[in-house]
């Protein structure tokens, strides 16, 4: 029993060795970063000014995207048609993605906050999170730090952080 205990606590002590310290830990994004982001990818959507250009809402979202995003912010498919009649639907399920996109590029980027922005940009254009850092692109992900830098700058009254 002493041998079992004795073994139980080296092996309690050994493995809290490998956890990473509270410093270390990854900082998850607050509601306001979540809401300042989408917000910029909205504004910094390209406008194609061609009617049924195949995306979906102020976020021009492409269906095959929408229907993965449904199923997993929702554990249910939304149809094209509902996120684009439906504002509010659109932005919980935008919000629930970047979401889970920021927290991610906070990990990458080691919490540093602009890096994660332009990280989720690149990735929101392309699907990718690194290369975009010229051309059409490039120029894309700087409008949307812009953006997000403008929108972060508002006041806020209530913050909460966000669990994942």
């Amino acid at each position: 029993m002493r041998k079992n205990i004795g073994l139980l606590v080296g092996g309690m002590i050994f493995s809290l060795g490998f956890l990473p310290s509270v410093a270390q830990a990854p900082k998850q994004v607050f509601d306001r970063q979540v809401a300042a982001m989408v917000e910029a990818l909205r504004l910094a959507a390209p406008k194609t000014n061609t009617i049924n250009d195949g995306l979906y809402s102020a976020w021009q979202v492409r269906p095959e995207t929408l229907k993965g995003w449904s199923k997993y912010c929702l554990k249910k498919e939304v149809t094209p048609t509902q996120f684009e009649n439906s504002p509010a639907l659109a932005r919980q399920v935008v919000s629930c993605i970047t979401r889970r996109e920021l927290n991610n590029q906070y990990t990458t980027h080691q919490n540093n906050e602009i890096a994660a922005v332009r990280g989720v940009a690149c990735w929101w254009m392309t699907g990718k999170y690194t290369g975009c850092n010229n051309g059409f692109t490039g120029a894309y992900v700087q409008k949307v730090v812009e953006y997000y830098q403008q929108q972060r700058s508002k006041p806020v009254s209530n913050t909460s952080q966000i669990k994942s």
